[in-house]
């Protein structure tokens, strides 16, 4: 269905979600607090406004993607925030990974104000967002998710419909939780490599021609070997994700130790890429 879209939050996976949409003609209307960032994305036909609730008369239906359940609960409940504005008929898309738990609150607030809240968080990184090769998953009013579709469609390859309100999160932080245990494992083969003096090169060349290749491990990878550690997903976000995790009794013993791991590689890596456990680990590997 045809839409004004309003959007909130342009950090690195917000701003080539927004790039995409303009792409394919849908007037957005953006917020971020930095409002510098969103300098490009008006230079594409994007309008900038400098509160949240300056969205709500532009849009249709307003998407969030922002860090954490606070910069949400801040959007929302702030004093120029979402909630301040009139909400009757409007559909709000939270993509953020936060906690189930806020989504099922926010979800029953705006539904008193004749709104619906769905959760739609997204698997993928920076790369995928650019192609438009996300995978949406949905939590709340499936008719909603449904007819959003159009829209999910531009941002990502598929959009699943998981269940109720927050079911979307939940699944999502099942997903970031393995995701940790995986990076967790290939930064310590990467460890035990180089204990045996082996190659990288060849160790990677074998990685990635045996059945264990996939797109997280070639792009990991790359990064060990150009040492750029510049943040497709941040790790100190991860971290974020497995304490949610545990919150929501998601985690059992690998998950915890990759909590453990994450949130002591988080206090001097917490804004280099996930895959920079590595560094941590190394530290604390018996030379």
């Amino acid at each position: 269905m045809a839409m004004n879209i309003g959007w909130i939050g342009l950090g690195t996976m917000g701003k080539p979600m927004v790039r995409r949409l303009l792409e394919q003609n849908y007037h957005v209307t953006v917020y971020n607090r930095t409002i510098e960032k969103s300098t490009e994305l008006v230079d594409l036909g994007a309008t900038a406004v400098r509160t949240p609730v300056e969205v709500i008369s532009k849009s249709d239906c307003i998407f969030i993607m922002v860090s954490d359940d606070q910069a949400v609960q801040e959007i929302f409940s702030g004093p120029d925030g979402l909630l301040k504005g009139e909400l009757s008929g409007k559909v709000f898309v939270n993509m953020s990974t936060v906690s189930p738990g806020i989504n099922r609150s926010l979800a029953e607030i705006v539904n008193e104000k004749g709104a619906t809240l769905i959760d739609a968080p997204v698997s993928g990184s920076v790369m995928q967002a650019e192609q438009g090769q996300l995978v949406i998953l949905g939590g709340g009013d499936e008719k909603v998710f449904d007819e959003i579709a159009p829209v999910f469609n531009m941002l990502g390859k598929m959009s699943i419909y998981v269940g109720p309100s927050g079911s979307g999160n939940e699944l999502k932080l099942i997903i970031n939780s393995l995701l940790a245990i995986f990076t967790q494992g290939f930064a310590e083969a990467i460890l035990a490599t180089e204990s045996k003096g082996i190659e990288l090169d060849k160790f990677l060349k074998l990685l990635n021609n045996s059945a264990l290749s996939n797109i997280f491990l070639k792009a990991k990878g790359d990064i060990f070997t150009s040492e750029n550690y510049n943040a497709a997903f941040a790790l100190k976000h991860l971290a974020k994700d497995l304490d949610l995790a545990k919150q929501e009794n998601i985690l059992r013993d690998m998950g915890n130790l990759a909590l453990q791991e994450f949130q002591s590689a988080a206090v001097h890596y917490g804004d280099q890429d996930v895959i920079a456990v590595k560094k941590s680990l190394d530290e604390h590997t018996p030379s």
